[in-house]
């Protein structure tokens, strides 16, 4: 028998690091659909604290990552705009969970990805990107900013631009999404 192949979606806000992450980690040549930021967007995407953001992603990013010789990871980074968010409803379609990314500097931003996957009953983990290796607020700053009550949602911090950091991010939400599965009888 081969790997055991899992869906996983790399949600949040614009500009958090979806394709950054997806880049990093993947062990293919990442699909990315991004494009450069055009004055019609101006007004339309927000880009308050990310100003130097020059390009954005438009459908999905999507990469493939081996954790193991059983498991294999193909990710689905969603687009961070709210006018792009028709598409998450498909592509979280057969996911086994989702993490988000959080920008500390930015943290209003998560709420509807939160709101997404709390709705769907999705397992997810909240994971804060490190931009520049910055701790902007600790993590139970993060966990009451962002109103995460329950406790059974991993919140955890990782840095997009590093394979190994977002390799460890991706593991917790496996363990996450596996520990949320009903208990199998054997009768």
């Amino acid at each position: 028998m081969g790997p055991q192949s899992v869906k996983v979606i790399v949600a949040g806000g614009f500009g958090t690091g979806k394709t950054t992450l997806v880049g990093a980690v993947s062990e293919i040549s990442p699909l990315t659909t991004e494009e450069v930021l055009t004055q019609i967007g101006e007004g339309v995407d927000d880009t308050a604290g990310i100003e130097s953001k020059t390009t954005t992603t438009v459908a999905l990013d999507f990469g493939r990552r081996t954790i193991a010789d059983d498991l294999v990871l193909y990710l689905f980074g969603t687009p961070g705009q709210d006018r792009f968010w028709f598409m998450w409803d498909e592509l979280s379609r057969g996911a086994t969970g989702a993490m988000i990314l959080v920008d500390p500097r930015r943290l209003d931003t998560s709420f509807p990805a939160i709101d997404y996957f709390e709705a769907r009953d999705l397992p997810f983990v909240v994971a804060v990107n490190l931009f520049h290796g910055r701790r902007r607020h600790t993590l139970a700053e993060v966990r009451e900013a962002l109103q995460l009550e329950d406790s059974s949602v991993p919140l955890i911090e990782f840095d997009a631009r590093d394979a190994a950091s977002c390799r460890s991010a991706l593991v917790t939400l496996v363990e996450h999404a596996m520990a949320r599965l009903p208990a199998v009888t054997v009768g």
